[in-house]
């Protein structure tokens, strides 16, 4: 997340949380597709890592990005953390450990999706070639130690950095050494966004799965094919996972809220300054926790906003919905993990096909589920069945999705032309992760040193 938000509308109830999430609603000819996207910054000339500060760093990119784009720089402590498009439409972030990030604009097609991300990876790579900077998509950092890895400083971080040991085994890996891929969507109603979420919630192992690339930690395989998915098996489960009550069918706006009222907080932000609040509740904060120790502590919409971001389920719920299910990946794949859920999600007979193929899996099924794929990918099992059969049906119903949008390219090309990567997943039986281990114990001869240039954008 680039910025933080500072919205000093009071709250006063649990009502209005409930609807600021309701208030998300728009008609279906304005849905539009935001894509996120992360990726390793390191040096060509030895693989390491790009710290924050110095003439070749992370800092310095983000300068010569803001000279170029004229994008406004967002500052913590006087350290440039980010680049906000000026009318709200994209950001630039950096994760944990230097994890640079590409917040797309809210378009309306996978055609401009992967026309963005492309043209944002040429600016960067033209700020990036002269110090000798370059990047690699992937979905977890394949060779440096946590030790080794940087750390930014943003102020959010350092209060994450400290909790994190307190709750989980591999939360401080989660922030620094992993990559994802994300893609946010709307709904129409609380009805659309029970359904959507009963599905996408349901789907993310799958597409952990097809997109797993995280087989390596510390220049060696680690008996998985996604690092990152077995990550989140032990975060922080407090605020991650699959929420059972969300694949109920009466679920709704309300229940997520009282959830995400009982998680402990990171912080609020005072005079631009973070406080952290890891010791309360958001619902404790709503009943005076604070009063007494700050001036300001009464809750405020900002405060709100900001703490359902710090919230980590499979798929996420804002005033859109978040798949955060994948592994990051190469160029291709930031083209691909939108087109495999706008076409699940934003064509209605698509969306059916998909609940009602989904109907009768049930929480203790996809906990299965997700519990297996970090280490068995697509040759888990789902009820019996091969998690390879089951991807090739749900990929299906996504390919008929998108050619039933029929948003067309220049070319007369539907954007089921964005599903080639995983289709090609599919021919060959075959995760990218499965390729890096193949080409670890072949071309490469034992090394991870290779895929730092075979698979930066």
């Amino acid at each position: 997340m680039a910025r933080d938000t500072t919205d000093q509308t009071p709250l006063s109830s649990v009502q209005e949380l409930t609807d600021y999430l309701a208030e998300g609603s728009k008609p279906k000819e304005k849905f539009r597709i935001g894509t996120e996207h992360e990726k390793f910054a390191f040096f060509r000339a030895d693989n390491s890592p790009v710290p924050y500060f110095g003439e070749a760093s992370i800092s310095a990119l983000l300068k010569g990005l803001q000279e170029k784009s004229g994008w406004d720089p967002i500052m913590d402590r006087g350290n440039i953390i980010g680049l906000g498009e000026p009318s709200g439409m994209g950001a630039i972030s950096i994760e944990p450990g230097g994890q640079f990030e590409l917040s797309g604009a809210p378009l309306e097609t996978i055609h401009q999706t992967c026309k963005e991300s492309n043209q944002h990876l040429a600016t960067l790579r033209e700020i990036a070639e002269p110090l000798g900077i370059r990047f690699l998509g992937i979905g977890g950092s394949p060779k440096w130690t946590l030790a080794e890895t940087p750390r930014m400083p943003k102020s959010r971080y350092e209060i994450m950095t400290r909790y994190m040991p307190k709750v989980g085994s591999k939360g401080l890996d989660m922030m620094y050494r992993t990559c994802t891929i994300q893609v946010n969507l709307d709904f129409s109603s609380e009805e659309d966004m029970r359904r959507k979420m009963r599905v996408s919630m349901k789907l993310q192992p799958l597409a952990t799965a097809l997109f797993a690339s995280s087989p390596f930690t510390e220049s060696k395989p680690n008996g998985l094919v996604s690092w990152r998915g077995d990550i989140w098996r032990d975060t922080d489960n407090q605020r991650s996972g699959v929420l059972d009550f969300s694949l109920k069918e009466d679920f709704q706006f309300r229940d997520y809220v009282e959830w995400a009222l009982d998680v402990p907080m990171y912080f609020i932000v005072r005079d631009g300054r973070y406080r952290d609040c890891t010791d309360i509740t958001f619902r404790q904060f709503m009943n005076g926790a604070l009063k007494g120790e700050i001036v300001d502590w009464e809750p405020t919409m900002g405060d709100w906003t900001n703490h359902l971001s710090t919230l980590f389920p499979d798929v996420r719920l804002k005033r859109f919905l978040e798949m955060r299910g994948a592994d990051g990946g190469p160029w291709r794949r930031i083209c691909a993990l939108p087109a495999f859920w706008v076409g699940l999600l934003y064509d209605d007979a698509a969306l059916e096909a998909a609940d009602s193929f989904t109907r009768d899996w049930t929480y203790a099924d996809v906990m299965a589920m997700r519990n297996a794929v970090p280490t068995r990918g697509l040759q888990a099992e789902l009820g019996g069945r091969g998690l390879l059969d089951v991807a090739r049906d749900v990929v299906s119903i996504s390919r008929d999705g998108l050619k039933s949008r029929a948003r067309l390219n220049g070319e007369g090309q539907d954007e089921s032309i964005f599903l080639a990567p995983l289709e090609e997943v599919l021919a060959k039986r075959a995760t990218l992760a499965d390729d890096l281990l193949m080409l670890y114990h072949g071309r490469w001869n034992g090394s991870v040193e290779p895929v730092f240039e075979e698979y930066q954008y």
